[in-house]
């Protein structure tokens, strides 16, 4: 869940990446640039155990910075006790719950831009041969999004050492520039580039150090804890016995990072960049259903999207009137995840703005943020699964958006989006329908990929209306 790869023109880099089995999204994500992910020795079944004995310790690599300084001295590492897995996906670990950590939203500014990412663990493992040992990995996929639009996508392979260390298989990573593939700059697999890497000590203490990623030339990450039993603020109140930590990269710039039990990686920060968490389930998750309003407040956005493009303006705007005391509403009973609310409070704004102005366009993108953050919201209450079925429904409408806007950036972007938002949902679908889902979403692809703007937005309302025929939006 660390991700700062061998690139200094990149001071923040979100989280982690991973990958075993591609699914459609994957498949078709790195198609887009006819790039297909080197597996080669990267499964079981080509990255076969050598016959040698484990030995007590790992071997120490050099330093990975491109100065070959800077590092810890060998004694300071506590990763290099070689682990045995008898158990490995499940992950007990408090600070890196990944097995527990469902869905989580991270929000923040990189480059002075809004950044955005989500982190779904999928339900496949992948078995990874590394050191003589087999070993059955969790993926977790992870997707990044700069200023709206789609920046990077990875998944990344997690287990748990007997000692209650966790521990980093891996990631495949995809770098997206106008919608499209740019880089898999970063992928590595433990056996094949490298060795896995100590991604959470079990019993992390002031002075330790560990490297999230250490394969010469490709990525290197090392973490030195700087202090524990920290307390900090989540989405629901104070969490205590937080971690506070730097980690310093390639190119001997340092991010500071929190990691805070239930939560995992919670905020980090870099040259005036963040990523902070804004919610995670189920550590952050409520009881019963979702307030009444939330449901208002979806069904009033998706409303005025719709008004704005017939268009009809006093309707829109009788609309936009019945929002603001549903958020106050909300804000009062619930006292929702601040960083959520914050931006949920900025996208009104800006929906208002636009409504008063009739315009078109800046209303229909000001309704889909609405709706992103409503369901963040609605994630507390919701299986993530159902939640990310309705982002998919979500990212329909913006694709119809774009479409419209004429940019097919946009709209190649935002099939990616839906190719890999599939792969968190589509296994709750009975075959026969997961079967139907992918038809159209390649029927979608061939539509962007053959730059027909108009018949790809028919295929995104298409899909949209299957989905909620399903039931599942």
């Amino acid at each position: 869940m660390q991700h700062q790869r061998l690139d200094p023109t990149r001071h923040l880099r979100p989280r982690p990446r991973r990958m075993l089995v591609l699914g459609l999204g994957a498949a078709a994500a790195l198609s887009l640039t006819g790039c297909q992910p080197d597996r080669g020795s990267g499964t079981a079944a080509s990255n076969s155990p050598t016959s040698t004995a484990p030995s007590a310790r790992l071997t120490p690599t050099p330093c990975g910075t491109y100065s070959g300084r800077g590092c810890a001295s060998a004694r300071e590492r506590v990763d290099l006790v070689r682990p045995t897995f008898s158990n490995p996906t499940k992950v007990t670990n408090p600070l890196f719950p990944i097995s527990q950590l469902h869905s989580a939203v991270l929000l923040g500014h990189v480059d002075g831009k809004p950044f955005r990412s989500e982190t779904t663990l999928l339900p496949n493992t992948e078995r990874i041969a590394w050191d003589g040992q087999e070993v059955e990995t969790l993926v977790s996929q992870y997707v990044a999004y700069l200023d709206g639009r789609l920046e990077e996508v990875a998944r990344d392979r997690y287990a748990q050492a007997d000692d209650g260390s966790v521990w980093y298989f891996g990631e495949d990573v995809m770098d997206y520039r106008n919608g499209a593939v740019a880089l898999t700059e970063g992928t590595w697999l433990a056996g094949r580039e490298g060795s896995a890497a100590m991604i959470m000590p079990a019993q992390p203490k002031v002075g330790d150090v560990f490297r999230l990623e250490d394969v010469t030339g490709v990525v290197f990450e090392e973490v030195k804890v700087k202090a524990v039993d920290q307390t900090v603020q989540a989405a629901r109140g104070p969490v205590g016995h937080a971690i506070l930590a730097e980690e310093l990269h390639a190119d001997q710039t340092y991010d500071h990072k929190i990691y805070a039990p239930g939560h995992g990686e919670f905020r980090t920060t870099s040259g005036g960049d963040l990523e902070a968490l804004a919610l995670a389930v189920p550590a952050d998750a409520l009881p019963g259903p979702p307030p009444a309003e939330l449901r208002s407040l979806s069904t009033y956005a998706v409303g005025i999207l719709e008004l704005a493009r017939l268009p009809e303006w006093e309707a829109a705007s009788a609309t936009l009137e019945r929002m603001g005391p549903a958020w106050d509403t909300l804000r009062t009973a619930t006292r929702p995840p601040p960083m959520i609310a914050v931006r949920l409070g900025d996208a009104l704004h800006a929906l208002t703005d636009a409504v008063k102005a009739r315009r078109a366009a800046a209303t229909s993108q000001a309704a889909v943020d609405v709706a992103q953050s409503v369901l963040d919201l609605a994630l507390a209450y919701r299986p993530p699964a159902e939640i990310d079925a309705r982002r998919f429904g979500l990212w329909s409408q913006q694709l119809r958006v774009d479409a419209a806007a004429k940019d097919l950036a946009g709209v190649t972007g935002d099939v990616a989006v839906l190719e890999w938002i599939r792969d968190r949902f589509a296994p709750t679908l009975d075959p026969v329908n997961q079967a139907d889902l992918d038809t159209r979403l390649r029927g979608l692809r061939t539509a962007a990929d053959a730059k027909n703007l108009a018949t790809a937005a028919d295929h995104a309302a298409r899909l949209e209306a299957r989905l909620r025929d399903l039931g599942a939006i």
